[in-house]
């Protein structure tokens, strides 16, 4: 057992610590070696029960286990079925020969358990976590397109109950803080030290030497209740409509999944709950979605966070003292993050006034946090130490880091910039936070044009992930890298696009809502549209997602979409949807619901009533009929061509950017990977991958005009059977 993972140390008070420590890795995971090695340690435990008394499970790497394998995961197809259900069928058999061993085993959790590294613990009779920095504990695989398939679900459902487990665990995939896992019930014990944790799993190992599992103990019952029962029958119909008013027609298969597992899990014995979960979770593993969603949810947004594009040979460096000018909705928001991360922060507008109720924005998020019992006051008055708000330019003296977050106009930017400048530290790298505007046509302002860039933040910022780094043609790499690291100060994913108008995301958006617009125009129903939008799989309707941005905004943007590509010298194709929106902003007066009018018509609170009743009398002409199919696809199709092209051109630089880029910064389905992604994965009539797509993408083009047109790159990807990697 010497070159085994599993360490082997039985101490003078005959309690057998098992050890894991995969030499091969720098986190346990369920590989190959894995299984063998645990196979070989359970039939030792079997063979040898009689010289211990007790099993501790635990850890010599900084995590306890970090679960499944996700490359092999990733890359399994239909025909892996077989494969993948004797896998997981593998460990659960290990896992119920360990729970059933007749000594009391404990999981001494010393780090982050997450999906099969938590599925690990769940078959130990008592859960001892400690209370390290970071630890996250819980069974998050459907977040991935997955369900715990280790016996997870099976085993949460009878530790505390069918609505308790999907609600609170299995059902939305909750990463726990081990003092929220005791909370809801997964683990026993939380200790402040990895001495207290032992020394509790010896003491508990003492005073429980017949520990077993409740179900396997005579008289078990599922706590709540099966599906059998009258009180939890009667509630059972609320879950299906929850899940459905969830999930909007989104066709994500893996929530369904776990319902149905736990419920006809619970119906059955132990055993056959088994058969059932690996079912499933074999299906789930083997199909696309789970493929799309791990490759962009895990393996790309992971590349990114570790700094896959940020320059080399620079020195990390966080921002101490950060000017951030402007006190709008923007500023503040900016403000209240850069504070949240430790740095300095002068909030500066024209009056001081201004400046504060930009500084109240913090406020009233930091007291909502302490009435949650989420921070202490303490933390808040910290926290709102670190914001100066003020009126005196004087004030930003010696900052090291400047966010300019003004009105988007190039004057009043340019001022600001030549006004702030002098008191800066000499090497202070200068950002204006813009949606649109080229650096181009801003950088003149400033004396240093290599520390100059732009940081697109995406409205709330204190919620949205993304954060667009705009390179110019004069910025530095050492701006770039130092702009990477002020993103993960303020725990925001970066991802770098060209210095071109609207950059990356928003051109990506902008052929979605221009596809919904448009359908609206050749007369579809608008209901139809939001319906299309929503089992399309994206969070909100796309006539509701322009009317909360701003019609006044999006044509704005349209506006300098068109004189871009008049500079840039080719055609900017029009549809049907852009005199619509000029109608709704220019005629009609709706621009949205910041007006309270728009697409929809809203209640005096801001709340939403339905869709305005004057689209059906101005555009809906019922004998038009556009497959439904087809109105998902536009979609979809329309914003992932416009990615293909912003690729091919630099504006974006890698696949992992343009996936993550599109799903946090404009909702792009989660379930397709992202963009591109959803170009590799793409299934339907004509065909699959990359020359389905692109065939799929003709036929658009053919019904729908030339806002479908596949770029050269794609076209060629797909002719030599390629995918985007």
């Amino acid at each position: 057992m010497s070159d085994n993972m599993f360490g082997w140390e039985i101490g003078a008070d005959r309690v057998l610590v098992l050890t894991m420590d995969d030499p091969t890795q720098p986190t346990n995971t369920m590989t190959e070696r894995c299984i063998t090695d645990l196979r070989a340690t359970v039939a030792r435990l079997q063979a040898e029960k009689d010289s211990y008394d007790g099993v501790i499970i635990t850890s010599a790497k900084d995590t306890f286990f970090a679960g499944g394998d996700l490359n092999l995961l990733m890359n399994a197809g239909p025909d892996d079925v077989v494969a993948i259900s004797e896998g997981l069928d593998a460990y659960k058999e290990c896992f119920r020969a360990i729970e059933t061993l007749g000594k009391p085993v404990v999981a001494a959790i010393n780090g982050t358990a997450l999906g099969g590294g938590f599925e690990v613990a769940l078959a130990a009779h008592h859960r001892i976590a400690l209370d390290r920095k970071g630890s996250l504990l819980g069974l998050p695989e459907v977040t991935l397109g997955v369900l715990p398939g280790a016996g997870g679900v099976t085993r949460v459902v009878r530790m505390i109950g069918i609505v308790n487990a999907v609600l609170n665990v299995v059902g939305q995939g909750q990463r726990m803080k081990p003092a929220k896992a005791l909370e809801v019930g997964i683990i026993d014990q939380v200790v402040a030290t990895e001495d207290e944790m032992m020394a509790a799993a010896k003491t508990w190992i003492a005073a429980n030497p017949d520990a077993a599992q409740p179900w396997d103990r005579k008289g078990y019952k599922i706590p709540g209740g099966t599906p059998a029962s009258p009180a939890l029958a009667a509630n059972l119909p609320a879950f299906p409509a929850n899940l459905r008013k969830q999930l909007k027609g989104s066709p994500i298969p893996a929530p369904i999944s776990v319902l149905a597992t736990a419920v006809e899990g619970a119906q059955v014995d132990i055993d056959t709950a088994f058969a059932i979960e690996t079912r499933y979770c074999a299906n789930l593993i083997c199909g696309q979605v789970s493929t799309n969603m791990i490759k962009a949810l895990f393996f790309d947004l992971n590349a990114i966070n570790k700094g896959a594009s940020r320059p080399a040979g620079f020195e990390r460096r966080a921002a101490e003292k950060v000017a951030v000018l402007g006190a709008g909705m923007m500023g503040a928001a900016i403000a209240y993050v850069v504070a949240q991360s430790g740095a300095q922060v002068v909030l500066r507008d024209v009056s001081v006034e201004a400046a504060e109720r930009g500084k109240d924005y913090s406020r009233a998020l930091l007291d909502k946090a302490v009435a949650k019992g989420r921070i202490t006051a303490d933390k808040r008055d910290e926290v709102l130490a670190r914001i100066l708000a003020t009126d005196d330019v004087a004030d930003v003296k010696g900052a090291d880091f400047v966010v300019e977050a003004v009105f988007e106009d190039l004057e009043l930017k340019k001022k600001v910039f030549a006004e702030v400048e002098p008191y800066l530290a000499d090497d202070a790298l200068i950002a204006t936070n813009t949606s649109a505007l080229p650096l181009s046509e801003m950088v003149t302002a400033v004396s240093r044009p290599r520390d100059f860039i732009g940081l697109h933040f995406f409205s709330p910022v204190d919620r949205m992930p993304l954060l667009e780094i705009v390179v110019g043609e004069e910025t530095g790499d050492e701006a770039v890298a130092r702009a990477f690291d002020f993103a993960q100060q303020i725990r925001k994913t970066p991802i770098a696009v060209k210095d071109v108008y609207a950059f990356y995301a928003n051109r990506v958006i902008g052929e979605f809502v221009d596809q919904a617009v448009s359908m609206l125009g050749e007369g579809a129903h608008p209901a139809s549209i939001e319906q299309a939008t929503a089992q399309a799989g994206f969070p909100t309707g796309a006539l509701a997602l322009l009317d909360e941005v701003n019609m006044r905004t999006t044509l704005k943007i349209q506006r300098g979409a068109v004189a871009a590509a008049e500079a840039e010298g080719r055609d900017y194709v029009t549809t049907p949807g852009t005199p619509i929106q000029e109608r709704m902003v220019e005629e009609l007066d709706r621009p949205g619901r910041l007006a309270g009018r728009g697409f929809y018509d809203y209640a005096e609170d801001g709340s939403r009533i339905g869709l305005w009743p004057g689209l059906l009398e101005h555009h809906h002409r019922p004998e038009v009929e556009i497959p439904f199919e087809d109105m998902k696809e536009r979609l979809l199709v329309a914003a992932a061509l416009e990615a293909a092209r912003c690729l091919e051109t630099g504006i974006v630089r890698t696949v992992a950017d343009a996936n993550i880029g599109s799903i946090m910064g404009i909702g792009y389905p989660a379930w397709t990977g992202g963009t591109l992604q959803y170009v590799n994965g793409y299934q339907g009539p004509l065909g699959n991958g990359p020359a389905g797509f692109v065939a799929r993408a003709d036929e658009l083009r053919a019904r729908y005009g030339d806002r479908f047109v596949v770029p050269p790159g794609l076209r060629e990807l797909a002719a030599t059977d390629r995918c985007y990697l």
